[in-house]
């Protein structure tokens, strides 16, 4: 069983799952409470943390394609999930702002995960 969380380990896929929502968001919380990690909102950053670690675990390719791709290009895993994390929250909120798209929603987001590299996270974040 899972009693923590370290973003630069995969967790086992099955045991990851199998914890409810509510505790994987709080064992992401408790990594970066204790690296004193400081962020304007520790439980949203933890809550998306949490939904490309399931996306990992549930075995989406594009997600795990993108996470293996990132590393080669030079990002560390937790760096990793930060880029697809950012593609994921930017996603979101067009899904917010706009009228609905027509067919998959997530194909746009899959889209821009298959479009990511290590270059525009980084060029995001400086």
């Amino acid at each position: 069983m899972i009693i923590s969380y370290d973003p630069m380990k995969t967790p086992d896929p099955e045991q990851w799952l199998e914890l409810d929502s509510q505790t994987r968001v709080l064992l992401v919380e408790e990594y970066h409470e204790k690296a004193r990690v400081t962020l304007p909102n520790r439980t949203i950053h933890a809550a998306v943390h949490e939904v490309i670690e399931n996306q990992l675990a549930q075995g989406i390719s594009v997600v795990q394609d993108a996470l293996s791709r990132l590393m080669a290009e030079g990002l560390d895993r937790h760096d990793a999930i930060h880029a697809i994390a950012w593609v994921l929250s930017e996603h979101m909120w067009h899904l917010l702002q706009e009228e609905p798209v027509t067919g998959h929603p997530n194909e746009r987001y899959f889209q821009a995960v298959r479009d990511l590299t290590a270059k525009k996270w980084l060029d995001s974040v400086s």
